[in-house]
């Protein structure tokens, strides 16, 4: 079981039965009365965020969750959701589209990213930093756009819509930030 001590930002804790991320801790120690540690949770199955306040020096029913994480390649989408391919032992997975959520974004053939499964069914995942997708439609460029003009909207080929420079033409390769969803760079194939 968890103190208050040690909850901090990115730690991964079980609450009546439900998966945590920690986005924010603070420590408070009000002048009058007993300190408290007070806590930004993230429902890894949800996505819901949440505010819990815990007392200082006193167990805070947070335990640590049956987590495992699997790293996988995206296959296909169907009806019903995504299908993943486990590195390890080449087992497919089918996530719902609930579980996904936005990340489909990002979703393109062949593409890695990390599953995190909780009492072994899956419950979020997880991306690299930055992925490649192929512009599928934007507005032509102009003779004279320059890196720093203006932005246009440009759809990517996982159906992503992002500003990106006006010199981006189409069927060229973008780098994407998935933190964000903005353009980085173009990459060369």
């Amino acid at each position: 079981m968890f103190s208050t001590t040690d909850l901090k930002k990115g730690l991964k804790i079980e609450i009546e039965r439900k998966v945590f991320v920690i986005l924010k801790s603070d420590h408070v120690n009000p002048g009058k009365g007993s300190a408290f540690v007070k806590t930004r949770l993230k429902n890894l199955e949800t996505g819901a965020v949440i505010e819990k306040t815990f007392k200082s020096g006193v167990s805070t029913g947070a335990i640590a969750p049956d987590l495992e994480e699997k790293e996988m390649e995206y296959l296909y989408d169907d009806m019903e959701g995504f299908n993943f391919m486990d590195q390890e032992s080449y087992e497919t997975i089918h996530v719902t589209k609930d579980q996904v959520s936005e990340s489909k974004d990002f979703l393109r053939e062949g593409v890695r990213c990390t599953i995190l499964y909780y009492n072994k069914k899956p419950i979020s995942i997880e991306f690299p930093n930055f992925v490649n997708l192929r512009v599928r439609q934007t507005d032509p460029g102009l003779k004279g756009d320059t890196a720093s003009g203006g932005l246009k909207k440009a759809i990517m080929e996982t159906g992503l819509q992002l500003n990106v420079p006006l010199f981006i033409k189409e069927d060229e390769v973008l780098k994407v930030d998935t933190r964000t969803r903005d353009y980085v760079e173009r990459v060369k194939e």
